[in-house]
């Protein structure tokens, strides 16, 4: 009788699953075992059991060498793709700088009118306008970050000369109200009454 087709989906009877589990596992370890001796292939299996028991397998040697030697082709092999792809970016970068360059250099000839406008094409005139465009942008953009600095640097000054200015109008104030203080002549008041006889005889 011909064996049904096994669903890949999780046994949901724990009986069942771990009779599934050990005999795959050990089907799986005989096949990694097969392969080592049919191709001279130095292979290593690691199975973690659902209760968190480790099974592993090392054809040749021990399983911490093959490990050691994974990490330290992996390091290799994804050092030189890193420098490899650095190294495309770096190119790819010096190449977009060299057209750029180019371009500009074009631009201003033909700004100072040693070449004709109408050598170039419909590209090189759209990026020469962008760039014209960005150049405008970021001059007017300094311009008005200076003015802004300049218009704050006079009403600082602004501040410190009224200032000041207030400073030698309190001075000045002081200094009128000593000289009246100092300038009047004060009379005292006699602390009795005077009197005065009369040379009239009624």
């Amino acid at each position: 009788m011909a064996r049904g087709k096994v669903q890949m989906r999780r046994i949901e009877n724990p009986v069942h699953r771990q009779v599934t589990f050990c005999k795959r596992r050990m089907g799986l370890l005989k096949k990694a075992k097969e392969l080592s001796v049919l191709c001279d292939a130095d292979i290593g299996v690691i199975v973690v059991s659902p209760h968190g028991k480790i099974y592993d397998l090392a054809t040749n040697g021990n399983m911490q060498g093959l490990i050691e030697r994974y990490r330290k082709t992996y390091s290799e092999m994804h050092g030189e793709s890193s420098e490899q792809n650095k190294t495309q970016a770096i190119q790819q970068e010096v190449l977009a700088l060299t057209r750029e360059i180019d371009l500009f250099q074009k631009g201003l000839r033909y700004i100072h009118g040693e070449k004709d406008i109408n050598h170039m094409n419909l590209g090189e005139l759209q990026a020469l306008e962008n760039n014209l465009e960005m150049w405008v942008h970021n001059i007017r953009s300094q311009k008005m970050q200076i003015m802004s600095r300049e218009i704050e640097m006079l009403r600082n000054k602004e501040g410190i000369l009224q200032a000041a200015n207030d400073i030698l109008q309190e001075r000045i104030i002081e200094q009128n109200g000593i000289l009246n203080f100092s300038g009047t002549v004060m009379i005292p008041q006699a602390p009795f009454q005077l009197t005065m006889e009369s040379n009239c005889y009624l």
